[in-house]
C-alpha cells in the first residue's frame, strides 16, 4: 500500500508538469511535418524526434516504442537519459536511478547500486529545483558533480534508533536528510554508505538510499525505508539553453539565432548555460518557430483583461471601451464607464430623492418607535427595580419618596457621565463599575453601575436600602441618591478625590506623605465605622470585604469606608450566617473560608490585614516575593515569633516617639489575625484600643460613654427624620445598599 501511494505521488508530479506543455498545444509545437510527441510526452521544437526535426544533435530525442510497458519512452539524444517532460521554459525532467546499499542481518553486503548521469552540452542540473536526499537509519551519502574541469561534492547523514523516531513528511535527519547540490553541474554520481552495516536496525531497515530528486516530487514516509527498494527512478530537473552564448552574442549571427518568431524575445537565464527564447507579452506559443508566437485573445477570458464593459482584441494587446451613453476609459482599475449627464441622470436623481424620502420616513418611524420603546423600558425597569415597593415603605413613615431620597433620571446620569464614557471610569470591581460624573449643579459625584440583577432579591434590596438610610457616619461614603429607570439600579455617591488607602500606601510617591499619625488616624476611623456597623447600627451589618482598596481618603486624609456590595445584614437573633464565601484573597478570614460561616469576626480579621499594610507598606499578597513572604499575615506572625518585627516595618514611620505605639498596634493586629474567630477581639474593643493610643493613653471607654448621647441623637429619630441630601460636607452621610447581587 505504501509503495502504491509513493508511486502515485511520483506519477501525479509527472502528469502535472506535462500539462504545462500540453496547455500550449493549441499552437504548433513541432516543426512542419514533424511528430510533436512520443506517446503522451509532447516534444516541442527545438527538440525533435529526428535530426531534421530538431535544432541540432543536442536536442534530438529518441522515442522507444517497443518497451515492455507498451508505453513509448523518450530518451535524450542516443543516451539512456529518460525524459518525462519537456518545457519551453528551459527545463526538462528526466528520470534518474536511485542508489542503494543493502545488507544481510549479519552485516554482509547483499546489494549495491551507484548510479551516475553525464549530461551533454547545453544541459545542467538545476540546483534550486532539486535536492540531494538520503533515506535510512544507519546511512550517510554523497553526491559528486562536475562543472567543466572542477569537481564538487556534498552529502548528509540520516540515522534513527527505532521506527517510532520517524515523522511523516519530515526530512530533518531522522531517517531522512536533504541538502542542496552545487550550481550548474553537468554530471552527477550518488553513493549510499552505512556506518554499521545496519546491524543495529536490521529488523526494520537494512538498506540505505541516495538520489537527486525534484523538490516536491518526494515526500518522506517511514514506509520508504522498505518501499524505495521497489522504486528504480525518480524525476530530476535539468536546465537547457541554446548554444553557449548569451543573447547579445547570439543576435550578432541572425542565421543561427534561435528566436525565430518575430513576436519573441531573448533572455539570459540565471541557471544553466546559453540563452532562451520566450513569447512577448500578449502572445503565446513556441518562440523557436517562425510563426510560433501567436496573439492571445484576452477578450475571451475575463481574467486576462481589465475591461469593465467592452473589450476589443488587438495584435499583442487589447483595448477597453464604453457602450453608448457612457464615457470613460472602460478600465476596472481606472475611471471605468459612467453614464452621460442627460435624461438618465434626471431619472436617477428622481429615484434617489424618492429613496432619500423613504429613508427619512423610515428613520423617523424607527426613532419614534425607539423613543416609545425606551419610555416603556424605563417604566418597566422603574417597576422592576422596586420603585413601588420603595414608595410604599417610605409612605408608611409619613414621608413622600421625593422628600426622602433623590431619584435621578437616567438622562441626568447619562449627561453627567458623557453617556457612561469609558474615560469617566474611576474603578472596576467584581460587583460593578464606578464612573465619575458632574451633575447639572456642577457637583462632582461617583456613580456605581452594578453588573447584573437578581430579580428575586429586589425586595431584599429595597428593605436593606430603607434600613441603610438610617446609617449615618462621618467615615462612610455618602449616598446622594439612586436611579431606577435603568436595567440595573444606579447609585450616586459623594466623590472622594484623594484616592484609596491602597494607592496611598503602595504608591511610593504618595506613601512618604502618609505619616504615622495619619496612619493611626485612618486605622482608628475605619475601626470606628466597623464597630458602629457591628454594634450600633439599627440592624447589624457585616461588611465582608474590608481591604485598603475599599477605604477612600479625602483631602484631609479622613477615612471613608466604601463598597458595601458584599455586605450582609445580620438578624438580631443570629450571630452568624451561612453564605457562599466572598471577599478578597489575602484579606479573607481563614475560618470563614473553611466553614462558610460569616460572623462579625470575619471583618476583624480583614481589618487586621489592613493594619499590617499601614505598619509595613507591604501588600496583602505579594507573589514577587519569596514563598514565606507572599502572604503578609503569615509573614507578620512569623516575624513576631522571631522578634524581627522592626525589620519589616515601613521605614518612614519608625522613630523613638512612635515605637511604643507601633508595638501596641502590632499586638492588636496579632489579636485580630487569630485563626480562631472567637479568640479575636470585637471591632468595638479594637476601636477603643486605637482611640486610646491616639489620645495618648486616655481611657477610650470613657470617651465612648461621653459620645453615647451623640450616637443616640444620630439614630434616635429613625426613618421619619432621615432625608437624602446633596450636601455631605458636614461629614454626616447616608450609606448605600449592600446587596451583593447588585454590586
Amino acid at each position: 500500500m505504501a509503495i502504491n501511494k509513493f508511486m502515485i505521488l511520483v506519477l501525479f508530479q509527472i502528469i502535472f508538469v506535462s500539462k504545462s506543455v500540453v496547455s500550449t498545444s493549441n499552437f504548433s509545437l513541432a516543426k512542419l511535418n514533424c511528430r510533436d510527441r512520443c506517446g503522451d510526452i509532447p516534444i516541442p521544437y527545438p527538440f525533435g524526434l529526428t535530426e531534421n526535426c530538431s535544432l541540432n544533435e543536442y536536442f534530438l530525442v529518441t522515442c522507444n516504442e517497443t518497451t515492455h510497458s507498451h508505453r513509448p519512452k523518450a530518451y535524450l539524444m542516443n543516451k539512456s537519459i529518460q525524459i518525462s517532460n519537456i518545457s519551453l521554459d528551459g527545463q526538462i525532467r528526466v528520470l534518474q536511478y536511485i542508489a542503494h546499499d543493502c545488507y544481510a542481518p549479519n552485516g554482509t553486503s547483499v546489494s549495491e547500486n551507484i548510479p551516475w548521469i553525464d549530461l551533454p552540452n547545453h544541459y545542467t542540473i538545476n540546483n534550486t529545483a532539486n535536492k540531494f536526499t538520503i533515506v535510512g537509519c544507519d546511512t550517510y551519502g554523497y553526491v559528486y558533480g562536475t562543472r567543466g574541469n572542477r569537481n564538487y561534492s556534498t552529502g548528509c547523514t540520516a540515522t534513527c534508533n527505532t521506527k517510532d523516531d520517524l515523522l511523516e513528511g519530515s526530512c530533518n535527519g531522522l531517517g531522512c536528510c536533504q541538502t542542496t547540490i552545487p550550481k550548474e553541474i553537468t554530471s552527477v554520481k550518488v553513493v549510499s554508505y552505512s556506518f554499521d552495516n545496519y546491524t543495529d536496525v536490521n529488523d526494520f531497515n537494512n538498506c540505505g538510499y541516495a538520489f537527486v530528486v525534484e523538490e516536491g516530487a518526494f515526500s518522506f514516509s517511514p514506509a520508504n525505508l522498505t518501499s524505495l527498494r521497489h522504486v528504480k527512478k525518480l524525476p530530476m530537473v535539468v536546465d537547457w539553453g541554446i548554444e553557449k552564448k548569451n543573447c547579445s552574442e547570439a543576435q550578432k549571427h541572425m542565421s543561427s539565432y534561435a528566436c525565430k518568431s518575430r513576436n519573441s524575445e531573448c533572455f539570459d537565464p540565471s541557471n544553466g548555460s546559453g540563452y532562451r527564447c520566450f513569447c512577448k507579452k500578449g502572445y503565446e506559443g513556441n518562440p523557436y518557430l517562425p510563426h510560433g508566437c501567436q496573439d492571445i485573445d484576452e477578450c475571451k477570458d475575463p481574467s486576462l483583461n481589465n475591461c469593465e464593459r467592452n473589450c476589443e482584441n488587438n495584435e499583442g494587446s487589447y483595448k477597453c471601451s464604453c457602450p453608448k451613453l457612457y464615457h470613460g476609459d472602460g478600465k476596472k482599475d481606472s475611471r471605468g464607464c459612467y453614464p452621460d449627464k442627460s435624461l438618465e441622470l434626471k431619472l436617477v436623481a428622481g429615484i434617489a430623492l424618492g429613496i432619500i424620502a423613504l429613508i427619512l420616513a423610515a428613520c423617523w418611524a424607527y426613532f419614534e418607535l425607539r423613543r416609545r420603546t425606551l419610555i416603556k423600558m424605563k417604566q418597566t425597569f422603574f417597576l422592576q427595580n422596586g420603585c413601588l415597593l420603595l414608595q410604599e415603605k417610605l409612605m408608611k413613615r409619613n414621608r413622600s419618596s421625593l422628600e426622602m431620597v433623590k431619584i435621578f433620571t437616567s438622562s441626568e446620569l447619562k449627561k453627567a457621565t458623557n453617556n457612561f464614557d469609558e474615560n469617566m471610569i474611576i474603578a472596576k470591581g467584581g460587583y460593578g463599575i464606578v464612573y465619575k460624573g458632574v451633575l447639572q449643579n456642577k457637583k462632582i459625584v461617583a456613580i456605581k453601575k452594578s453588573r447584573e440583577v437578581d430579580p428575586s432579591q429586589i425586595e431584599q434590596f429595597i428593605n436593606e436600602l430603607i434600613i441603610l438610610m438610617q446609617v449615618r457616619h462621618r467615615n462612610i461614603v455618602c449616598l446622594l441618591g439612586c436611579c431606577l429607570e435603568t436595567q440595573v439600579p444606579l447609585l450616586v455617591y459623594e466623590f472622594i478625590g484623594n484616592g484609596t488607602l491602597y494607592e496611598n500606601i503602595h504608591n511610593k510617591d504618595k506613601s512618604r506623605f502618609l505619616s504615622w499619625e495619619k496612619r493611626l488616624k485612618i486605622a482608628a476611623e475605619t475601626a470606628g465605622v466597623l464597630s458602629y456597623l457591628h454594634s450600633a447600627a439599627p440592624t447589624p451589618i457585616i461588611h465582608r470585604d474590608i481591604k485598603s482598596a475599599n477605604i477612600l481618603l479625602d483631602a484631609l486624609f479622613t477615612a471613608k469606608v466604601s463598597d458595601f456590595g458584599a455586605s450582609r445584614l445580620v438578624p438580631m437573633d443570629r450571630a452568624q450566617l451561612s453564605t457562599v464565601v466572598q471577599g478578597t484573597l489575602g484579606y479573607l478570614d481563614p475560618e470563614y473560608m473553611q466553614t462558610s460561616q460569616l460572623t462579625e469576626k470575619s471583618d476583624v480579621y480583614s481589618f487586621g490585614v489592613v493594619l499590617l499594610e499601614l505598619l509595613t507598606g507591604r501588600k496583602a499578597l505579594s507573589y514577587d516575593k519569596p514563598e514565606e513572604e507572599i502572604n503578609l499575615a503569615y509573614f507578620f506572625l512569623y516575624t513576631l515569633r522571631k522578634d524581627r518585627l522592626f525589620e519589616i516595618l515601613e521605614e518612614n514611620i519608625v522613630c523613638d516617639e512612635t515605637r511604643e505605639q507601633i508595638m501596641e498596634v502590632s499586638k492588636l493586629a496579632k489579636k485580630c489575625l487569630n485563626v480562631r474567630g472567637d479568640e479575636r477581639p470585637t471591632m468595638k474593643e479594637v476601636a477603643m484600643e486605637l482611640d486610646t493610643l491616639r489620645l495618648g493613653g486616655r481611657n477610650s471607654w470613657a470617651r465612648v460613654e461621653d459620645n453615647q448621647e451623640e450616637i443616640e441623637s444620630l439614630f434616635g429619630e429613625g426613618l421619619n427624620s432621615i432625608s437624602f441630601s446633596d450636601d455631605c460636607s458636614d461629614g454626616i452621610t447616608v450609606q448605600d445598599d449592600s446587596i451583593r447581587s447588585y454590586y
